[in-house]
């Protein structure tokens, strides 16, 4: 079945808690964080004041999304709140290898995002160190937007990394996941789909969220 990460950028803030307690409830897997600082991407999400919070109610997986400079700095206190993913930009972070490493040291699986005009292929000398790729099927800072059709095929030049590499790494998509895309993109490889709006505005998000995991 396919795993399922709501995004937490499309949840009302005004009612964050009863938003949790449906996730909670539902059958997603993770829930999606996403941190966004203005710089990296042109819009700002929330900080660690928010994730804190919704760490001490949420009974998933927290699968943290950083989309912003130099994630590195924020390692330790993402370790600190228990989140089981930590996932850097490969465009944020110089010394990408380093970082994983410190991910890995600080207890946390470590997933590398990237932008839609990245190649998977940068991703050859670390793809044997990483849990997870996250796959940008939108161009990052902003939910809604329409999905990219070329990852279709670039889910496919992932999956072929993977099994010619021997990782284990799993494969995230975020951006633009519907009904008519989700199926697409586990026909193509993808193990991990976050949702955010075709969620979180449905009249039935738990519905929403079963039919999303029995792809």
């Amino acid at each position: 079945m396919t795993i399922v990460s709501p995004s937490m950028l499309s949840a009302d803030f005004l009612h964050l808690e009863r938003d949790i307690q449906m996730i909670n409830r539902s059958e997603a897997d993770w829930l999606h964080v996403d941190v966004m600082d203005g710089m990296f991407v042109p819009n700002i999400s929330f900080g660690f004041p928010v994730i804190e919070a919704v760490a001490k109610i949420c009974t998933k997986p927290l699968d943290v999304h950083f989309m912003i400079e130099r994630p590195e700095r924020y390692i330790s206190q993402t370790a600190k709140l228990g989140a089981m993913m930590m996932n850097v930009h490969q465009e944020a972070t110089v010394h990408l290898h380093r970082t994983i490493q410190e991910i890995h040291d600080a207890g946390m699986k470590a997933a590398v995002t990237l932008n839609p005009s990245t190649p998977v292929s940068v991703l050859e000398d670390v793809i044997g160190d990483v849990e997870m790729v996250l796959l940008m099927s939108v161009n990052p800072g902003f939910g809604g937007q329409k999905f990219i059709e070329n990852t279709i095929q670039k889910v496919k030049r992932l999956r072929h990394l993977i099994e010619q590499s021997g990782s284990k790494a799993l494969i995230e998509i975020d951006g633009g996941v519907q009904k008519e895309t989700a199926p697409r993109l586990v026909e193509a490889g993808a193990d991990i789909l976050v949702s955010g709006s075709y969620i979180f505005r449905a009249p039935d998000p738990e519905k929403v969220i079963s039919e999303l995991k029995a792809l």
